[in-house]
């Protein structure tokens, strides 16, 4: 129980049962792990409320709802939901909660401003998500589940994403070391 309440987990211990997770998907379900298709069923479902006729004249929505076997409410759309409530859990057990609704370094550059943290962390994580579901996948399907089985596609999608977050941190927040706090 100790090393639960800690202010940062292990890696290892981390990665170790993302691996044992992984497996148990593989095993139980034939699938692998990933998250952002249930942002795509639920973008199709809301818009069949709408124009049903749309969903089903589209090609990309129709592989997730023609025919109707395939449902939304699988167990990859109760990981994506159980996830908010396994990271509040441990938010909560940690020994030293992290308070900062704005990063230090981000405060320096950017100012004080909530708003403007949240807004760019949505729209930074619009753009992934588009970018991933453009290259068939997700973070967690290519990055975890892709990289588990090495598969090239999800290699050179996380080399891509890793590549740009390190050319966008240098673009947001220059060279310079921050000040001390």
């Amino acid at each position: 129980m100790s090393s639960i309440l800690r202010k940062r987990s292990n890696p290892y211990v981390v990665g170790i049962g993302i691996g044992v997770l992984s497996w148990i998907v593989f095993a139980g379900f034939g699938k692998a792990i990933g998250t952002s298709t249930t942002m795509a069923k639920t973008a199709g479902l809301a818009t069949a409320v709408v124009a049903p006729a749309h969903v089903e004249a589209n090609p990309y929505y129709s592989k997730y709802f023609n025919p109707p076997k395939k449902m939304m409410f699988d167990w990859q759309f109760f990981l994506v939901l159980t996830m908010p409530i396994g990271a509040f859990i441990a938010a909560k057990l940690a020994k030293q909660p992290y308070k900062a609704s704005v990063p230090p370094l981000w405060e320096q550059r950017f100012g004080p401003s909530k708003l403007k943290r949240y807004a760019v962390a949505f729209l930074g994580g619009v753009i992934m998500l588009f970018g991933a579901r453009m290259a068939g996948g997700c973070t967690s399907g290519h990055g975890i589940s892709g990289g588990l089985q090495l598969a090239l596609g999800s290699w050179t999608f996380f080399f891509a994403m890793f590549g740009s977050g390190v050319i966008t941190a240098f673009l947001m927040f220059g060279l310079k070391k921050p000040a001390a706090t």
